[in-house]
């Protein structure tokens, strides 16, 4: 379990150990350590031990190559369909849904030889970033067991962290992806909408959320998001997969040459350790001989566009279950549907404008500089029955969705970003970066991030034992 993803895939292509063997050590290490975390939610050992010994049945030559994963265990976010596995959506109202069709990515996922081992934990609909629901309960930081562990795809980020298992599916809408790696101290790639195929659906023109991998290394990661590419027929938006494999790109490490950092991407409190931290990663690549200098897009009025947008959606998509459950859904997911059936036409206009100027920015933008870095969270995670952060820096936040603005201002230029580990404050908190890419730039986006996480050597603490108070990280 301490094995890279890479690391254990040699192993399967060589031979030397078996999927069913990963499978039973995924298995081991989940029954050892996830009562402290509360990670993995619904097992599914049964199904994972028999495509474990159908891959095994595949005699194949030598030479042959097997699918990208060769039988490596993950996990799939309990808001994507696991064919007969419970998948809740961390509602009530699902508690007992058991879909009969696998989302696209993990159907791709399992095409390419990779192993569901079970559904990681996830906030209500994904609504929030920390990781808690009434179905499953919460989902504990390894690090400090008293904290959380960020969200929506915290469940993901603690399997990781803690070894539970190699790779771990996410997604991010405004920033469930990134907060959570950056809590952990893991990977987490928000990608270009269309790099990963979505659905199946109702809305297939989603620009907004999108489903990416997550890892322990950005290695791992590549090779996750090589198993996930893809034109997808069901899918509109769906990009074809790279000639050039993006592991493959991942291990040249390529210096960017010009690199652009801000603390706060002006729009935003950040605590100041984490600005700290920030400014020590763009220092980083300063060493390693890129220009840096401190620049950001203009992102004025973006975080209130973001939440427009938002709200749009969640009026689009949920408005159903909240005729006739409103009583089973939590605060947040009501306030969001509602904020969203209140919108005037010249309200969404304003957004849909906005983001539009937006990318016009980002491609001027992208002109100059080949990456942006900033916090992938204004804050460190914090106690975990602070359901969501009131406060950073002596500044307020008015709802649960205004803190996050320090990812949701990136997800509205559609660029590709990953949160990598960065470092951690005083009392052993994990803090993370964002390292924001071009415009379905994830080849280079991937090898500058293999280039910092080679010069800051954080991927080698991980994996974890939970720790219930503050831990040594040097």
């Amino acid at each position: 379990m301490r094995l890279t993803a890479c690391a254990a895939l040699e192993l399967l292509k060589r031979g030397e150990v078996s999927p069913l063997d990963l499978v039973e050590a995924a298995l081991a290490r989940i029954e050892a350590v996830n009562p402290a975390v509360n990670a993995m939610v619904a097992l599914a050992p049964e199904r994972a031990r028999g495509q474990a010994r159908r891959l095994m049945a595949q005699r194949r030559k030598p030479e042959d190559e097997r699918g990208w994963l060769a039988g490596l265990p993950l996990a799939v976010k309990d808001l994507n369909d696991l064919a007969g596995v419970r998948t809740t959506y961390g509602s009530p109202i699902f508690a007992d849904n058991v879909p009969k069709r696998s989302d696209i990515m993990v159907e791709r996922l399992e095409a390419n030889d990779g192993i569901p081992i079970g559904m990681s934990n996830s906030p209500e609909f994904g609504a929030g970033a920390n990781t808690f629901n009434e179905v499953y309960g919460e989902t504990l930081n390894p690090w400090n067991t008293s904290l959380n562990a960020g969200g929506s795809s915290g469940g993901s980020a603690v399997a990781l962290a803690t070894g539970q298992v190699w790779l771990a599916t996410g997604s991010d809408l405004g920033g469930s992806l990134r907060t959570p790696a950056s809590f952990c101290s893991v990977v987490g790639l928000r990608p270009s909408p269309g790099r990963v195929a979505a659905g199946p659906g109702e809305v297939r023109f989603d620009t907004l959320s999108v489903n990416g991998p997550m890892a322990r290394t950005i290695e791992d990661t590549a090779l996750m998001l090589d198993a996930m590419a893809g034109w997808h027929i069901e899918d509109p938006l769906s990009l074809e997969a790279p000639a050039v494999g993006f592991r493959e790109t991942a291990r040249r490490r390529q210096v960017p040459k010009r690199v652009a950092f801000s603390t706060d991407l002006g729009i935003t409190p950040v605590a100041p350790e984490t600005r700290a931290i920030c400014r020590a990663a763009a220092e980083r690549f300063a060493d390693m001989g890129a220009v840096v200098e401190e620049a950001c897009p203009d992102f004025h009025g973006v975080p209130h566009a973001f939440q427009t947008l938002r709200a749009v959606d969640y009026a689009a998509t949920m408005k159903p279950l909240y005729d006739r459950h409103r009583d089973k859904l939590k605060p947040d997911v009501i306030w969001n549907i509602e904020r969203g059936m209140a919108l005037s036409i010249e309200e969404i206009g304003k957004a849909l404008l906005r983001r539009g100027r937006l990318y016009g920015q980002i491609a001027e933008f992208f002109q100059t500089y080949d990456v942006l870095i900033a916090p992938a969270a204004c804050t460190p995670p914090l106690d975990i029955k602070i359901r969501w952060v009131r406060e950073v820096d002596g500044q307020s936040f008015e709802n649960y969705v205004e803190w996050l603005k320090i990812a949701s201002v990136i997800t509205m230029t559609s660029c590709p970003s990953i949160a990598v580990p960065a470092g951690f404050t005083a009392d052993g908190r994990p803090v993370g970066v964002q390292i924001v890419g071009r415009p379905r730039g994830e080849a280079a986006l991937l090898s500058a991030a293999a280039a910092f996480e080679e010069a800051t050597g954080l991927a080698k603490l991980t994996p974890i034992e939970p720790k219930k108070g503050p831990v040594a990280t040097r």
